[in-house]
This record gives structure tokens, C-alpha cells and sequence, in this order.
């Protein structure tokens, strides 16, 4: 299961996320991973000051992060060709997250699925910081 991070920020954090995308990626360090696709499912959460001042309950977008913004980012990185490693998607994967300046912090998870036939997923979690934040 995708935890949400235990984020020790002093600045509260309204925690969003996108949760259990599955993809088609050309992924793969092994012979029999080049030129073919497989699935991975990829989570993100990330944390975005809460501004605790404003009135409870306002409605406004410019309170958050669209979610959808993080899907298309996503969709793209996965899009732009074969990567070797997991590792590296989560990486990028982050750094996207993090360019919109307004991210704390991100918590990103690859999973290669189908795999090994006794195990859901295999793959790689990272939580990183916006060092502008």
C-alpha cells in the first residue's frame, strides 16, 4: 500500500496525491526489456503549504495543485522513451513534481508489475524536497 509521507515540515501541508496510474512503459535494463513495453503503476504524493489563515471550507484552486497537472506529467515522462531503471522515471518523475515551486515535497513510487509470478510488484519509492521552498 502507498503511505502517505510523515512529513516533518514546520509549515503545515495539505497532502495531495495521485494514486495506482498504470502505464505502458518502455522500461528495462535486460535484453528482453528492449523494445517491448510493460506495466508499471506509479503514485505521487505531494505536499503543498495549507494556508491556515484563509476561511475554513474556501473554495478556491489556488489553494492547491491540479491533480491533473501532476497526471500529464507523468503520462509524458512515460512517453518520452525506453528508460534503464525505475529509479531514474522516479527521479524525473519528482523533479517535474517539484519545478511547480509551491511543492514541499514530493513521495514518488515506480512498480514494475508482471514481474515475478509470486509477487505483485517490484520497484522503488524516493521522497524528495523542493530546495526553493
Amino acid at each position: 500500500m502507498f503511505m502517505l509521507p510523515p512529513w516533518n515540515d514546520p509549515v503545515p501541508l495539505r497532502c495531495l496525491f495521485v494514486r495506482n496510474m498504470v502505464l505502458d512503459a518502455r522500461i528495462g535494463v535486460f535484453a528482453h526489456e528492449q523494445g517491448v513495453t510493460q506495466r508499471i503503476r506509479v503514485n505521487v504524493a505531494f505536499g503543498v503549504p495549507d494556508d491556515l489563515t484563509q476561511e475554513v471550507g474556501a473554495d478556491e484552486l489556488a489553494r492547491t495543485v491540479s491533480y491533473e497537472r501532476v497526471v500529464l506529467l507523468v503520462r509524458e515522462l512515460v512517453a518520452q522513451g525506453h528508460v534503464g531503471l525505475v529509479e531514474t522515471l522516479a527521479e524525473r518523475i519528482a523533479a517535474a513534481v517539484l519545478a511547480e515551486r509551491r511543492i514541499r515535497v514530493t513521495r514518488v513510487r515506480v512498480e514494475k508489475l508482471d514481474i515475478f509470478d509470486d509477487a505483485e510488484s517490484v520497484g522503488v519509492e524516493i521522497e524528495r524536497r523542493n530546495p526553493a521552498a
